[in-house]
C-alpha cells in the first residue's frame, strides 16, 4: 500500500473536525485513526490484532501529538508488530522500566539511606544539605547501577574547584554510604568511590581550637564569668566547660530530660550522634545554673530557647558569639573545642582514666569483650569525676590551688596558673564562689531576649 494511499488524514480536516453527540474517529489508515469525543476531546489509536486479538494503543492526545508525531508513533508500532512484538506489552514494559529507573535512581536510592540512617537531626540535616547541594542537581536522576566513577569524579571535582576540600571529601564518603546501601538493595553492583582514592587534593587537617594548657584555661573561665551576654547565652556558655557535651545537645537541652532527683541530664539517643542513650551526672556547679535559669526559661520545653520562640532552641552560633565577643576567635576556642580540653586535663592532670572519660563525652567504645556502649556503665565513677572536674574549673577560676577530696597535701594537684588575686579582688578569698554567685546579678533582670 502507498503512503498516499494509507494516509487519508489532513492537519486541516482534523482542524475543521467538530464534535458530535456521539464518539466517532477520523481514519488515516493502518488501524490509525483520532477519535473525537462528544465532549471534545481528541485521541489518537492505533487498532490492531496481535495473536488473533483485537487491541487498541493509545498514541496521545491532539494537538499534544500533532499528526506528524501520531503516524510516526504508527510506524514504530507497526515495526514492532513486524518484528512479532505486541505494542502495547513493549509499552507497558518502557513504562516499567522507567518506574523502576527513577525507584532506582541516585536520588530515591539516597532518600531511602537517609530516612534509614540513625543519627542526630542535626546530622541528617547535614547529610541533606550536602546532596541536595552537590549531588541531586547532576546526578540525582541517573540510575545509581549506571553512575561510573568518572561522572561521580566530575561531581566531586566541581565541589573541590570552589576550594571546598574538605565539603569534597565528605561528600565522597556520604556518596559511598549511598551506593554500597545501593549495592545491599541489589540497586547497583560496584561503588564507584572505591576507585575514587587519592582522586581528591586532601584538605589540611584542622582540629577544632582547644585550650588545655591550665593557666590559659584560667583565664577564659574568668573572662566567662565577666562576660556580658545575657541570661540565657551566658547559662549555656558556662555549662559549656562543665559538661563538655556537643554544643547540638546543649543548645538542644529540654527541661524534661532533667533528672533533678538524681542530679543528671538523661539525652534520649535521637539527639546523640551515636544514636544511644546518654547520661551526664550534673556536678553541683550545673544544678546551681540551672536553677538560676529555670527562673527564666523554665515554663517552656527548652533549657535554651532561641529569641525568635520558644519553640526554638538557642541558635548553633550563640554560644560562639558570645565567645567572639570576649576577644577569642574560632583560633583561639571553640565551643566543641572544650571537649578536647576536658579530655586532655581529665586524663593528663588529674589522671582519670580514658574509658570513663570517653564514655562521658559519648564516645562509641567497647569494652574488652566487643559490648557497645552502655549510659550506665562506670556511672558512679564518672559522676564523681564530673564533680572533680567542676571543683577543678573553679579553682583554676579562681586561681587557688586544687584539692582533691580525701587526699594529702603531698598528693593534690597544684595549679600552674600565676596568682590572680589582685587581678579578680571581686572573687572570694576561700576560692569556693560557685558558677551560680557570678549569675545572681541576673535574677532580677527580664526574661532575655536576645540568642
Amino acid at each position: 500500500m502507498s503512503k498516499n494511499a494509507m494516509e487519508k488524514l489532513s492537519a486541516l480536516e482534523i482542524k475543521k473536525a467538530k464534535p458530535k453527540d456521539k464518539t466517532y474517529k477520523l481514519a488515516d489508515g493502518g488501524g490509525l485513526y483520532l477519535q473525537i469525543s462528544p465532549d471534545g476531546g481528541m485521541y489518537w489509536r492505533y487498532q490492531y490484532r496481535f495473536l488473533g486479538k483485537q487491541k487498541s494503543l493509545a498514541l496521545g492526545v491532539y494537538p499534544e501529538i500533532s499528526l506528524k508525531a501520531a503516524r510516526k508513533a504508527h510506524k514504530d508500532a507497526r515495526l514492532k508488530l513486524a518484528d512479532n512484538i505486541d505494542p502495547s506489552e513493549a509499552r507497558r514494559q518502557e513504562k516499567l522500566a522507567r518506574t523502576e529507573a527513577q525507584a532506582n535512581s541516585f536520588e530515591a536510592v539516597a532518600q531511602e539511606w537517609l530516612v534509614r540512617q540513625q543519627v542526630a537531626p542535626e546530622t541528617d540535616k547535614k547529610n541533606r544539605w550536602l546532596m541536595e547541594t552537590f549531588a541531586f542537581p547532576y546526578i540525582g536522576h541517573r540510575p545509581i547501577a549506571d553512575i561510573s566513577p568518572r561522572e561521580l569524579l566530575d561531581v566531586l571535582r566541581r565541589v573541590e574547584s570552589t576550594g571546598k576540600l574538605e565539603t569534597a571529601q565528605r561528600l565522597k564518603t556520604k556518596c559511598g554510604q549511598v551506593f554500597r546501601h545501593a549495592i545491599i538493595e541489589g540497586k547497583a553492583e560496584i561503588d564507584p568511590t572505591a576507585s575514587l582514592r587519592g582522586a581528591l587534593k586532601s584538605p589540611k587537617v584542622k582540629h577544632r581550637a582547644a585550650i588545655t594548657d591550665p593557666s590559659r584555661l584560667g583565664k577564659l573561665l574568668r573572662d566567662m564569668q565577666a562576660s556580658t551576654a545575657g541570661p540565657v547565652v551566658k547559662t549555656a556558655l558556662l555549662l559549656t566547660p562543665i559538661l563538655f557535651q556537643r554544643p547540638g545537645e546543649i543548645r538542644q537541652m529540654e527541661w524534661s530530660e532533667i533528672n533533678w532527683e538524681e542530679q543528671r541530664w538523661e539525652i534520649p539517643a535521637d539527639k546523640m550522634k551515636m544514636r544511644h542513650p546518654h547520661i551526664v551526672p550534673l556536678p553541683q556547679q550545673a544544678m546551681a545554673l540551672l536553677q538560676d535559669i529555670h527562673l527564666f526559661t523554665g515554663r517552656g520545653k527548652y533549657v535554651f530557647p532561641s529569641q525568635r520562640g520558644a519553640s526554638r532552641c538557642l541558635s548553633e552560633n550563640g554560644v560562639r558569639v558570645a565567645l567572639r565577643d570576649m576577644g577569642y576567635g574560632n583560633d583561639d576556642v571553640t565551643p566543641h573545642g572544650f571537649r578536647a580540653t576536658a579530655r586532655t586535663i581529665l586524663d593528663e592532670v588529674l589522671g582519670y582514666r580514658i574509658e570513663w572519660i570517653e564514655h562521658q563525652l559519648a564516645h562509641a567504645v567497647k569494652d574488652p569483650n566487643g559490648t557497645a556502649y552502655n549510659r550506665t556503665s562506670f556511672l558512679s565513677q564518672r559522676t564523681k569525676m564530673m564533680q572533680e572536674w567542676a571543683n577543678y574549673l573553679d579553682a583554676l577560676r579562681d586561681g587557688k590551688q586544687f584539692e582533691r577530696a580525701g587526699t594529702t597535701p603531698e598528693t593534690q594537684y597544684s595549679l600552674s596558673c600565676e596568682s590572680t588575686e589582685k587581678e579578680n579582688g571581686n572573687l572570694k578569698k576561700d576560692g569556693k564562689k560557685s558558677f551560680t554567685a557570678l549569675f545572681s546579678n541576673y535574677a532580677s533582670q527580664e526574661k532575655p531576649t536576645s540568642d
